[in-house]
């Protein structure tokens, strides 16, 4: 454990001064694109006569269950860093749009997918692969990466209210996405019954349950950092808070990344004010800000390297090229629907091009990948796991890369 993280960590730094000394990309896109460069060189190696070098370095990256590093250890501290800083004022006035993008958009952008991925893959390129399976791809592709987008967002001028959708949205689509992910699995595996009822009540249990563990843990925080001014003991607070909370809400069957991104809003908002001295406030932000810079970096990097240990047929390489624009075809219907019904309807206000910025916004990052390594090794696991890889490559890298630019135009052109 010591020497694979000792290599992450090592690759993450070095790879960061390459990026930030001479390609200059964003840093958590720099990072996966040279980590992805190492993957390919490393996969080359086999072919120049250096197969034990190449077996070597594929069987430490396999080593990394990148789903339990994601899902059990990194997700709870990212998301707690991610919500610290969302004014929960702002947020309040925008929860109608929010909660129903990460509820409603995501169930619709679900189904959408998994019913155009099965068409294409069963029925136009013949790769044999359930409906059911397609679904869960459909699950695990629809939420947006918060962790992809909230740094995107900021470094390109977001108007505020826009942020504020994006960011909110992100947050919590991952959670209701998680929840629908375990119902089609339990299905998948036979081991959920299909009734209306038990479908309900693991929502209910899931989502619900982890809005209040993740309310009572933050009061509970919050009256401990209120009752003493010492930052380095209140920073610990908060630590033991995202890792135990998130420990604990998994063995009570709750939405562990849901509680967390609750507790922190909480302690961003009510215990920024009311519970911690300026000192305590700077040196709080600067360690949340360093946890979320530093976790970043090592996410896309293992999300580079996983292309070592991937298998890409060239049908499953046809398919993305079908499937990519399919996705985002699912995103436009289950963000356009809800956004132009909430402005006749209802009369709630976005700003100009909202619904553009936000298809083409919607990025999708580790979450996606951690889901997919998730699935049980059954034969068509292979196929939801390259094509999840490669609809998050088209998210990461295309759309990352030029949402900035699409912003800053969609600003000028509404000036």
């Amino acid at each position: 454990m010591l020497d694979i993280v000792a290599l992450l960590i090592t690759l993450t730094a070095l790879f960061s001064y390459l990026n930030r000394r001479f390609i200059k990309l964003p840093t958590t896109i720099g990072v996966m694109v040279l980590a992805m460069l190492l993957s390919l060189v490393l996969m080359s190696l086999g072919e120049l006569g250096y197969a034990p070098v190449e077996q070597r370095a594929e069987a430490i990256i396999a080593s990394i269950d990148f789903n339990q590093v994601l899902m059990q250890g990194m997700l709870s501290l990212l998301l707690f860093a991610g919500a610290l800083h969302v004014d929960l004022d702002e947020l309040a006035r925008k929860k109608w749009p929010i909660g129903v993008l990460a509820t409603f958009g995501v169930v619709v952008s679900t189904f959408l997918v998994g019913i155009a991925s099965w068409i294409v893959l069963e029925f136009l390129l013949g790769v044999p692969v359930s409906l059911l399976y397609c679904l869960l791809f459909g699950a695990l592709i629809s939420p947006t990466d918060p962790i992809a987008v909230l740094g995107i967002l900021k470094s390109a001028g977001a108007p505020k209210g826009l942020e504020i959708k994006i960011a909110g949205e992100s947050l919590f689509n991952d959670g209701i996405a998680v929840v629908v992910f375990a119902i089609l699995l339990g299905l998948a595996l036979g081991g959920t019954e299909v009734t209306a009822g038990s479908v309900i009540l693991l929502f209910v249990e899931e989502t619900l349950g982890g809005i209040v563990f993740g309310l009572v843990i933050g009061y509970i925080a919050y009256l401990l950092l209120k009752s003493i001014d010492s930052y380095d003991v209140e920073i610990l607070i908060t630590l033991a808070m995202v890792l135990g909370g998130y420990a604990l809400a998994i063995h009570l069957h709750v939405s562990g990344p849901i509680a967390m991104v609750v507790a922190g809003l909480m302690i961003g908002n009510h215990g920024r004010r009311l519970a911690m001295s300026d000192t305590t406030r700077d040196h709080l932000d600067t360690f949340w800000e360093m946890i979320d810079e530093i976790l970043n970096a090592v996410l896309f990097v293992l999300i580079g390297l996983e292309v070592a240990i991937l298998t890409f047929e060239r049908d499953y390489l046809l398919a993305s090229l079908l499937i990519v624009p399919l996705v985002l075809a699912a995103r436009l219907i289950s963000v356009g629907v809800p956004v132009t019904i909430m402005q006749r309807k209802f009369g709630f206000e976005f700003t100009p091009h909202a619904v553009k910025i936000m298809t083409w916004g919607g990025l999708r990052g580790g979450i996606s990948v951690a889901l997919a390594l998730s699935l049980p090794p059954e034969p068509e696991r292979q196929v939801v796991l390259a094509l999840t890889y490669l609809v998050v490559l088209f998210s990461i890298l295309v759309q990352g890369l030029t949402v900035g630019p699409l912003i800053r135009k969609t600003i000028t052109t509404a000036r």
